[in-house]
């Protein structure tokens, strides 16, 4: 038996119209970043729930904060507005009225900087999300010059 090698040939069927050409470069670009699209989005889906898992400790915490120290402390200014507005002792009405409206004020001040605090974690978030895509997109970006240069330059090699 002959241990000859058989010589495969390759046959390379070069479209004749611009849009053919067009087509068939877009065509092998999109197989070559598919791959590339696939890492993208599983790099992504990463991020996201490390981003996750570190704020839900962070959010909890916070909200522990906001019940041990904010709010016994409106609570305490509203227990004395309403010993200073109980109608027994005949006392001036203005200092519960004020308090109570201290108390209300407080605890707007409270929800107010949670929930600031909140927004500034998500646009951060979205800032570090918006930076991966970013470089993702620049990746894919050069990946597609390489390509379409090497396809280039295969087509001016063939001509």
């Amino acid at each position: 038996m002959s241990l000859t090698l058989r010589r495969r040939r390759v046959v390379i069927e070069v479209p004749r119209t611009w849009m053919g050409r067009f087509r068939a470069r877009a065509m092998d670009t999109g197989r070559r970043l598919a791959p590339m699209a696939d890492q993208a989005k599983t790099a992504t889906a990463q991020r996201i729930e490390d981003a996750r898992y570190w704020a839900a400790p962070r959010l909890e915490d916070a909200a522990h904060q906001v019940e041990q120290r904010l709010a016994p402390a409106v609570s305490s200014m509203l227990t004395q507005a309403a010993h200073k507005i109980d109608p027994t002792p005949p006392r001036a009405r203005r200092w519960p009225m004020i308090m109570l409206l201290a108390g209300v004020a407080v605890g707007a001040l409270g929800v107010v900087f949670y929930r600031r605090n909140a927004q500034q974690w998500t646009d951060h978030m979205k800032d570090s999300a918006a930076d991966a895509s970013q470089w993702l997109n620049d990746r894919a970006e050069k990946t597609s010059d390489v390509a379409s240069s090497t396809a280039n330059e295969a087509t001016r090699k063939m001509s």
